[in-house]
């Protein structure tokens, strides 16, 4: 196995599939633009929703690239040795051109050949879907990886929960997939033991989907007229095993921020908890990526906003553990772009932004914990007897930040205990409800391309355009979330909206509707759609071919779609409220009325 750097990752990867005729494409932006059933980019796949679903793509049938991702169901969990809010996954798709055979072939080759990862075959181990009603046993894909030398007690049959992708609404394309693990050599923990197991035995490091088959509303598997393939590769995972590292914590990813963390508390990572590095070093990593972002989210109480800002202030939290001052995260931040700024420009585009959101919100934590105190003390003087009860401390976490351990240390300091047990049930039970929300916001996923969905995501182009020529061209989106009843929408604009300003944008976007201009899309290199006037995210993506989509003379942006094709389709467009977003961006929310 290749002992490897992520940067000499990253070029194999590129290096590899370029060999295989496919097209670079670059990250997309963290803030979904076409997916608004969720909050972050969690996967390669989300960008692309449009052409897994048969558009064609500017670049071709043959697609890669490493995608920056957040996911943060499992926040609590970081600082352990595997869970990271911000992470990279490596990506390969083809779009109705090479499938099982190819695909199966070249991970083997990446993941086994010398020239690549050179990982021995003997401790290859993958799994393929075992079949049930809605779908046969894969046994040509068994066939496949047997036929290249893997033996046969290291191919696993498994169902569904573990073997089968999609769809991520009711319904869409989905199908089986192949998974690839490395055996760690551990013992299995039963005769059982599978790459189904948790035991830690198996690492799974890739997933080859095979997107063969439509769910259908009536819940039935029929074969699609497109096949596609999508992969995914967890950088951080597979460079954990080529530096043989247990913990993404101590590869070269992180090795940097860890020391600037150190440098600052004076306490030593190997020596201490390591709990506070880690989570420190994986919040800021993530918040620098969300802020530096193309499309400008800062923190705020709702959203993308609410999650960066209980990332900056549980980093700051475990700052004070540690007694590192909270402004030397501004430090820690700079190490991050330092890091990263010559993959991803936009770091170093945004790196005064980026210190400057950070030092504010810092400084308005501070206030904050000042406030939460108070609240303490109020609490201290209304209590019976010698416990406060855990729905009270959960409130002083969830509302002021405050870590059951401060509270416990406070209220010893007073002679008093917590209701642990409490505090817990009401931890689970805002977890329960934080992922409920967060299943119902994913429910649309590739299903989500209904005829108002579409025509609202064409209104918003409409609003941007009558925006920017009642309110100038300062105004640039930073963000919008369309459902099939209205659509949301953020953008750059530093006051209020006063009332004549939206009647004006709301009768601009309605005289062009009554107009039934025709929707054209065209076909171009980045930097002729930015020649040519088109609005969208530039950087990162020169070279690259893009949509434009043209509403006549109105009009023009880089985009994925959906869009209808005349605007006299959308109806009658009303603004239903303007308001702030965050510092610097307004928030309208809009629908449109059949006449």
């Amino acid at each position: 196995m290749k002992r490897l750097t992520s940067n000499e990752l990253r070029k194999l990867w590129f290096d590899f599939f370029q060999a295989k005729d496919h097209a670079i494409i670059a990250s997309a932006s963290l803030i979904p633009e076409n997916d608004p059933t969720v909050l972050f980019t969690t996967a390669g796949m989300h960008p692309l929703v449009p052409y897994l679903m048969g558009q064609t793509h500017p670049e071709g049938r043959r697609l890669c690239n490493i995608q920056k991702c957040v996911r943060t169901g499992d926040i609590d969990e970081v600082g352990d040795s595997s869970h990271l809010t911000f992470f990279e996954m490596m990506g390969n798709w083809s779009l109705g051109d090479y499938f099982k055979k190819e695909m199966i072939e070249w991970s083997y080759e990446f993941l086994t050949s010398t020239q690549y990862l050179g990982i021995d075959k003997e401790n290859l181990v993958v799994s393929v879907f075992a079949g049930d009603e809605d779908a046969p046993k894969d046994d040509e894909s068994a066939r496949i990886w047997a036929g290249l030398g893997i033996d046969e007690k290291n191919i696993f049959y498994l169902p569904k929960e573990n073997n089968w992708w999609g769809p991520a609404g009711k319904t869409g394309p989905c199908g089986p997939d192949t998974e690839m693990f490395v055996d760690t050599g551990k013992p299995k923990c039963s005769p059982e033991c599978s790459p189904a197991c948790d035991c830690g035995k198996y690492i799974e490091i890739w997933n080859d989907v095979f997107m063969e088959y439509y769910k259908d509303e009536a819940g039935n598997y029929r074969p699609l007229d497109q096949k596609n393939v999508d992969t995914g590769m967890g950088l951080e995972r597979i460079i954990c095993i080529l530096q043989g590292v247990e913990s993404v914590y101590e590869t070269d990813l992180f090795i940097d921020i860890i020391q600037k963390i150190q440098d600052l508390s004076g306490k030593n990572y190997q020596a201490e908890d390591k709990k506070p590095f880690r989570i420190i070093a994986d919040h800021i990593r993530t918040s620098v990526f969300i802020l530096g972002d193309h499309r400008g989210v800062t923190p705020s109480n709702v959203d993308q906003g609410y999650v960066l800002r209980r990332l900056i202030r549980r980093a700051i939290r475990y700052a004070r553990a540690l007694d590192l001052e909270p402004t030397g995260l501004i430090e820690v931040a700079d190490t991050v772009i330092n890091q990263y700024k010559d993959i991803y420009n936009e770091l170093a585009a945004n790196a005064d932004k980026i210190k400057k959101e950070l030092e504010t919100e810092i400084a308005r934590f501070e206030r904050t914990l000042r406030s939460g105190l108070k609240e303490f003390e109020s609490l201290v003087k209304s209590i019976e007897g010698e416990i406060i009860d855990g729905k009270s401390a959960f409130r002083l976490y969830d509302t002021y930040g405050f870590p059951l351990e401060m509270t416990q240390e406070l209220a010893a300091e007073q002679g008093l205990e917590v209701d642990v047990q409490g505090f817990e049930q009401a931890f689970a039970e805002h977890q329960a409800k934080s992922q409920s929300g967060a299943q119902q916001r994913f429910k649309g996923g590739l299903a989500d391309a209904s005829e108002q969905t579409t025509k609202l995501h064409t209104a918003t182009h409409l609003l941007q355009a009558a925006l920017r020529k009642v309110l100038g061209d300062e105004v640039y989106q930073r963000g919008s979330n369309i459902t099939a009843e209205r659509l949301r929408f953020d953008f750059s604009f530093g006051r209020k909206v006063e009332k004549d300003e939206l009647d004006k944008v709301e009768d601009l976007v309605n005289q062009v509707i009554k107009q039934d201009l025709p929707i054209s899309v065209e076909e171009m290199t980045v930097e002729q759609a930015k020649q040519s006037g088109a609005l969208g995210v530039f950087e990162g993506r020169y070279g690259e071919r893009v949509k434009v989509y043209s509403v006549g003379d109105f009009s023009k942006e880089i985009c994925g779609g959906p869009h209808v094709e005349r605007t006299g389709e959308l109806g009658r467009f009303k603004i239903k409220k303007e308001e702030s977003s965050s510092a610097g961006v307004r928030r309208i929310r809009a629908v449109l009325i059949d006449e």
